[in-house]
């Protein structure tokens, strides 16, 4: 069983940063392939960035450039850092465990946080 949390969200004007927290429970964490989506109101859950146990990640289209996803094995975290923040951006933020190598759908997801809301003014 793995649990996650995530921590960090907020309101930010646009043009402004966050940086997002997930802690995770379970072991190996080392070894999972960890990553971010979002869903806004109205809309379907979608990929942001993920980070597989090798360390290579991949982000969407929308947030390259702006946002890094990092962990911290030792401490079984995963981050976001978002910058230069859009109002497009607005939206619940879910840290999710991958169930196999690549995580970039959400039904390649097998565990969910309950979300952290981030709401950016323009």
């Amino acid at each position: 069983q793995v649990q996650l949390v995530e921590s960090g969200g907020g309101l930010v004007q646009a043009g402004g940063s966050l940086r997002l927290s997930c802690a995770a429970s379970g072991r190996p964490f080392s070894t999972y392939t960890m990553g971010w989506f979002r869903q806004a109101p109205g809309k379907e859950r979608e990929f942001v960035a993920a980070s597989t146990y090798m360390t290579t990640t991949s982000y969407a289209d929308s947030v390259k450039g702006r946002f890094t996803i990092s962990r911290d094995n030792a401490k079984n975290m995963v981050y976001l850092q978002m910058n230069s923040l859009k109002p497009e951006d607005t939206a619940v933020y879910y840290c999710a465990k991958g169930s196999r190598l690549t995580l970039s759908t959400p039904d390649s997801a097998d565990y969910w946080g309950q979300g952290t809301q981030v709401t950016v003014s323009s």
